[in-house]
């Protein structure tokens, strides 16, 4: 069944999710307890799924909080790669997994994705108050607040930007 899922997770398949957690409803908590080598959660993240993300939290929330074996989250992950529409889907609702996120590699919430973007710059982005609300409890580092993305714009600048259109 293991194999399934992590098929599954590799080529996106939210039909076949849908039928592996038909015949085994608990598999994704065996997953969350560490019962798998890896998590579906990372490999799709990692391969840009964001539908079968989608279902996958759907289903289980808590996977959001699986870290895999160089400890890194699933939001790590989207970050890293610059799958913003992930980490979006991955931070809905979960602020405070944000704090935990950070706790356990800092350095995360320093990577820039896509176009010189920070996980700051993506929450004003995608009207993510809640999160950045608390990423800037978390963070407390002035030149990251300030920190400029490939387009030269700051947090205010595209807060700002945003309330113009």
């Amino acid at each position: 069944m293991e194999e399934r899922l992590c098929e599954a997770a590799i080529t996106g398949n939210t039909i076949s999710l849908g039928e592996i957690l038909a015949e085994d409803s608990i598999i994704l908590d065996r997953v969350v307890v560490g019962c798998f080598k890896r998590s579906p959660l990372h490999v799709a993240v990692s391969l840009g799924h964001a539908d079968f993300v989608r279902a996958l939290l759907h289903h289980t929330p808590e996977l959001a909080e699986v870290l895999d074996s160089q400890q890194r989250s699933a939001l790590h992950l989207a970050a890293a790669k610059g799958r913003s529409e992930i980490a979006k889907e991955l931070t809905r609702g979960k602020v405070e997994v944000l704090e935990e996120l950070v706790q356990v590699n800092p350095h995360a919430a320093r990577v820039r994705v896509g176009k010189g973007e920070t996980i700051l710059h993506l929450c004003v982005k995608h009207n993510q108050l809640r999160t950045l609300e608390k990423l800037l409890e978390i963070i407390k580092v002035q030149e990251f607040v300030n920190a400029k993305d490939d387009g030269g714009n700051t947090l205010l600048h595209l807060a700002v930007a945003d309330k113009k259109n």
